[in-house]
């Protein structure tokens, strides 16, 4: 006796399961892809509202610090004045889309350079279970003092 399958076997259903767990996939990966470049996105912004802030940093001196050397006039930069030019520059840039903005660190180590750090908190845009609540960013940049 020969049997014969019909074609409604017990593979009934399965097509939807596996549509519906590759829906759900596709969802979070795009979740992830828009929350990573949210977060690159951020970064970047909080990377230039530094770069800014370090170049002031850099421009704080006056001319009664400038010496004349060998190698031609250098500026000297002390920690106190960088970071007053830094506040000064962020109290006049606008920056109240980053949320808790601090400054870690403004200050000049070797008295030719600025160095500040500011540090920020990001947080997806969507709410998902694979990316976190949010991160904590941090820059730093280094901006180099010249006189001409």
């Amino acid at each position: 006796m020969t049997r014969h399958r019909s074609p409604a076997s017990n593979e009934d259903g399965s097509t939807l399961l596996l549509t519906i767990f590759y829906g759900f996939l596709a969802l979070s990966l795009v979740l992830v892809a828009l929350s990573a470049t949210s977060l690159y996105l951020e970064r970047k912004r909080l990377l230039s509202l530094a770069d800014g802030a370090a170049l002031a940093g850099s421009e704080a001196f006056t001319l009664d610090t400038v010496q004349v050397g060998v190698v031609g006039p250098r500026p000297q930069l002390r920690s106190d004045d960088v970071s007053a030019a830094v506040g000064e520059y962020l109290r006049l840039v606008p920056h109240d889309s980053f949320e808790a903005l601090t400054v870690m660190s403004a200050a000049s180590a070797d008295g030719q350079s600025a160095s500040v750090t500011l540090r920020s908190w990001w947080r997806p845009p969507v709410l998902t279970l694979v990316v976190p609540d949010g991160v904590p960013l941090m820059v730093t940049v280094v901006s180099r003092a010249v006189f001409h």
